[in-house]
């Protein structure tokens, strides 16, 4: 019994690992898939890896271009803003305040929203109208107005941030986990496991939630981009992160000051947002067409 069971998982590997086996064949997924990884490893290891803090300046070295200019320093490989900061440090402990809050902003409206998405695809009635309702109310809002409105009630600051960015997202992973439940659970197997007396909770664990969870995997990347944009975003209108917090948006607005003079202080936090924004849609596009070819398969 045994070698039978080593056997059949061998013959059939779980929709997980053929879905990575499909993505890891395309090289731009895997490219994308690199990017995302170094950019984790950064978010969190930047205290560490960051030559300099990113709050102290050096008055000596003011509006110091990077080290490939005529006039640059090694020390200082991307040179430096107008306080004298280290750009190079300021873009590396950014990681963490745009990149690594907008991974665990969608983390955590992933897990609320599959939890609420799920208990919803369950009901009928008068909730579920009203939540239907309710959800294409909230859905039609666009995002980043929608967190533009929360903050300026809730007041300025990355703490408010990260919750209106949270609020904004949880109905579209609400949404998405309710119609793909109610979905399966029009199936054959869901039909089946009922007449063998499985409850609903045990048929969502066991049964729907792994054949939608590359659904979900897919939807995350479009919010981990969209909420990458809406930190940077309300950084840069001064609703976010407020300097010297160095959080890439906040960064890219207070360099506007200074374009004509140091414009690297611009195009620098720019070019961070553009790579993070590019590596997370690759990831993305290579799930979404792995998932498709083993849908084909």
């Amino acid at each position: 019994m045994a070698r039978e069971k080593i056997y059949l998982e061998e013959s059939f590997p779980s929709p997980f690992i053929q879905l990575w086996g499909i993505f890891r064949k395309t090289p731009v997924a895997m490219l994308g898939f690199c990017c995302f990884i170094f950019l984790v490893v950064l978010a969190i290891f930047a205290p560490i890896i960051a030559p300099y803090s990113p709050v102290d300046g050096n008055l000596d070295m003011i509006l110091l271009p990077p080290a490939w200019h005529d006039n640059g320093n090694v020390s200082y490989l991307l040179g430096t803003d107008e306080l004298g900061r280290d750009m190079l440090s300021r873009l590396m402990y950014g990681t963490s305040l745009t990149f690594g809050l907008s991974f665990i902003v969608v983390v955590f409206s992933l897990v609320i929203g599959v939890i609420i998405g799920s208990l919803s695809a369950l009901t009928k009635g008068i909730k579920s109208s009203f939540l239907n309702h309710f959800l294409d109310v909230v859905l039609s809002i666009p995002s980043l107005l929608l967190a533009i409105i929360i903050v300026a009630i809730l007041g300025p600051g990355i703490s408010n941030t990260v919750w209106a960015i949270a609020i904004v997202f949880i109905p579209q992973f609400i949404h998405i986990t309710r119609y793909a439940v109610k979905e399966e659970f029009r199936k054959d197997y869901v039909l089946a496991s009922r007449l063998d007396g499985a409850s609903n909770f045990r048929i969502l664990y066991y049964s729907v939630f792994p054949n939608i969870v590359e659904r979900l995997m897919s939807q995350a990347t479009l919010a981990q981009s969209a909420a990458i944009l809406d930190i940077a975003t309300l950084g840069f209108l001064g609703l976010g992160a407020q300097i010297p917090l160095p959080e890439w948006g906040a960064i890219l607005a207070n360099g506007l000051e200074h374009f004509y003079v140091a414009p690297w202080t611009v195009y620098l936090p720019g070019l961070a947002i553009l790579f993070a924004v590019v590596a997370t849609n690759l990831v993305g596009e290579g799930i979404r067409h792995a998932l498709k070819l083993r849908k084909e398969s």
